[in-house]
């Protein structure tokens, strides 16, 4: 059967700027694959070819979803080889004058899908819903390993925490035995505030007849005063009792 008269969809990349050597080695790595498992293996490829060729690959998809009308998941890789196309000649300076020949050689790339058989078919959904199953399976036991060391390590903290627990109740009674003076101390002051409110109080009544009777003897004093300024002036006497005696006089008079 020649090339073009293969069936099924396919997609070409002319010219690509690679060896059909180094292109070989990743279609063989997809040949006869589902378009799913074909994806997978080229996205974990590490040869640099695995990038053009799933390029090319998601273009023959997309070809037959759109142009045929067929469902991407039902297709397979039925066909993909690499021709090799024009080699492009370079030249590279060498010793004593020469030069050599470089080769950059490049290919053609056809990658063709089909439908996959009724058997095919069914065996590929079997696989998908096993697998389907597993991760479902896995994931749940992943979830329940998770909530296992969950509680364990909750578990592991709680008793760690215990001593803690005591330690802190211990803690808050000596404080509350420590704070319990400072309460009371207030208290006392108070009292000895009374107490020296009362003395003065008392010395206090004791003082107040003593000043009562200063203040008394100097309202009298004060009277006595201001009765002895109204006072009428007494008048020299002039009469005879008042004259001396004759032979009294002094002498040179």
């Amino acid at each position: 059967m020649k090339t073009n008269e293969r069936e099924g969809t396919r997609a070409v990349l002319r010219y690509c700027r690679m060896s059909a050597y180094k292109v070989r080695a990743v279609l063989d790595l997809i040949r006869g694959q589902d378009v799913a498992r074909a994806a997978d293996i080229l996205r974990i490829c590490e040869r640099q070819a695995a990038d053009v060729v799933g390029k090319v690959l998601a273009s023959a998809v997309a070809n037959a979803e759109n142009n045929d009308q067929l469902d991407p998941e039902e297709l397979y890789v039925s066909a993909c080889f690499a021709d090799e196309g024009m080699t492009i000649k370079r030249w590279r300076p060498r010793a004593r004058g020469r030069a050599t020949r470089i080769r950059k050689r490049t290919s053609h790339i056809t990658i063709i899908v089909s439908r996959l058989s009724e058997d095919r078919l069914r065996r590929l959904r079997a696989r998908q819903a096993a697998d389907a199953s597993s991760r479902r399976a896995r994931r749940v036991a992943g979830g329940r390993r998770a909530a296992a060391e969950q509680a364990v390590a909750r578990g592991r903290r709680t008793r760690r925490q215990a001593p803690d627990a005591a330690e802190t109740a211990a803690e808050a009674t000596a404080a509350a035995e420590d704070e319990a003076p400072e309460v009371q101390a207030p208290a006392e002051m108070a009292d000895a505030t009374q107490a020296v409110q009362a003395e003065e109080t008392a010395a206090a009544e004791d003082a107040a007849p003593e000043e009562q009777a200063l203040d008394e003897e100097q309202a009298a004093a004060e009277e006595q005063a201001t009765a002895a300024e109204h006072a009428p002036a007494e008048t020299p006497d002039t009469t005879q009792a008042g004259r001396p005696e004759p032979g009294t006089e002094k002498k040179g008079e």
